[in-house]
């Protein structure tokens, strides 16, 4: 799809979002939350997501928005990354993914351009554009989660990337969290002037679409089971089948494996599911937030985005975190229990044993429906990410940091 070039005299507002997709689902669908916010409240506004996403086609995205997509490139189990696609080395796909993001950020020439989480981008390919687009004075903002990593695991990953040193560059950074939750770059020595740059805007409240068809006909309770894009989540759904088969739980349970779960496990577990009268499975749901609305509670690792839809559809929930490669999961994941707000399983020591570990997750199953919701527990500001976002992206005329 072209980039829409902006009208001589335009002024309606353009924003260019880079998405940094190399794993998973959640920074495009971050972005997409965020740029459905801004044109749904000034509808002339225009949006452009760049995507290295292999699956940001199924995704539907709003009059205004275009999704712009990048040559992929995946994260290994290992930590390193590889092209998507085959015959291409890794810096050839970087640069051919530099240069297209520069061509976009020049046709499309924003107000705003929002990057996600690296502030370099992947191996620094969003350097260029913000280099041009500094000298054109669009307005700079870097746009992180609430957890990134421990501080011990980030500020050397960073210092590595060259990624505080690019911070100056930034006008604005927006943290899409509470500062009362956790504060992700406490622990790092930031640039001067840094500190200053940053706001938190509270979490991003989900909509769920409306009920199609049979969707809206009434259905038995049931346990949502999501790994998000299930690259990762092969541990998760193994331990809910498990506590399926090993004891008799009252309510059913989906499972939604995500377009990225490994094809060899999936087609193991779908065989262990299909077996069992309480478990049934999707592949993937582009819309999972439909389902998550029904559900009588949800399991799930604790990604950001994940954690947004829980607490945006008020539902109780047990989360399973990954430790490996990044322990962001589990920080979300025991500050959120602190405070009240979800259940967790943390992993197990290495001598327990399976039996033990599979009656502790069916124990969690069981109790999960009557959790309360995390409305229990108000926190003042939590689902106001979004509004915050228009707020702060309305003032783009502010004055912008000089370029250094």
């Amino acid at each position: 799809m072209g980039v829409p070039f902006p009208p001589p005299g335009a002024s309606p507002q353009r924003v260019l979002i880079y998405s940094h997709d190399t794993f998973g689902l959640g920074h495009l669908r971050r972005a997409r939350a965020i740029a459905h916010a801004l044109v749904a409240e000034a509808p002339e506004r225009r949006v452009v997501i760049l995507s290295g996403s292999p699956v940001s086609h199924a995704f539907r995205f709003a009059p205004g928005v275009t999704c712009r997509r990048l040559p992929g490139v995946t994260k290994l189990a290992s930590g390193e990354y590889q092209s998507l696609g085959p015959g291409h080395g890794l810096d050839e796909v970087v640069a051919t993914r530099a240069a297209l993001i520069r061509h976009v950020a020049e046709r499309f020439d924003p107000d705003l351009f929002l990057v996600d989480k690296e502030p370099a981008g992947f191996h620094g390919e969003v350097l260029p554009a913000l280099h041009r687009l500094k000298a054109r004075g669009c307005r700079l903002v870097l746009g992180l989660r609430d957890v990134l990593d421990d501080p011990d695991l980030l500020a050397p990953e960073w210092e590595r990337k060259g990624a505080l040193a690019v911070l100056p560059l930034y006008d604005s950074l927006w943290v899409y969290g509470l500062e009362a939750i956790y504060a992700p770059l406490d622990g790092l020595t930031l640039p001067a002037g840094v500190s200053g740059r940053l706001t938190y805007t509270g979490y991003l409240r989900r909509e769920a679409p409306e009920p199609e068809g049979s969707e809206a006909a009434a259905r038995e309770p049931f346990l949502l089971v999501t790994p998000g894009g299930g690259g990762d989540g092969v541990d998760l759904v193994e331990a809910v089948v498990r506590a399926y088969e090993a004891h008799p739980l009252e309510h059913p349970a989906l499972v939604v494996f995500g377009p990225f779960f490994p094809a060899a496990e999936q087609a193991d577990l779908s065989a262990r599911i299909a077996a069992h009268p309480r478990l049934s499975s999707l592949g993937f749901d582009a819309r999972l937030e439909r389902l998550m609305r029904r559900a009588a509670g949800v399991v799930a690792m604790g990604g950001y985005n994940t954690f947004c839809e829980i607490l945006s559809f008020d539902r109780p929930s047990l989360i399973l975190p990954r430790v490996r490669p990044r322990r962001e999961q589990l920080i979300r994941a025991r500050a959120a229990a602190r405070l009240g707000l979800v259940g967790v399983i943390e992993p197990g020591d290495a001598d327990e044993s399976t039996a033990n570990e599979t009656a502790r997750m069916a124990e969690a199953l069981a109790a999960l429906p009557h959790r309360p919701a995390p409305s229990a527990r108000p926190i003042p500001g939590l689902l106001d990410g979004l509004p915050a976002i228009r707020r702060l992206a309305a003032t783009a005329d502010a004055a912008c940091v000089a370029a250094e």
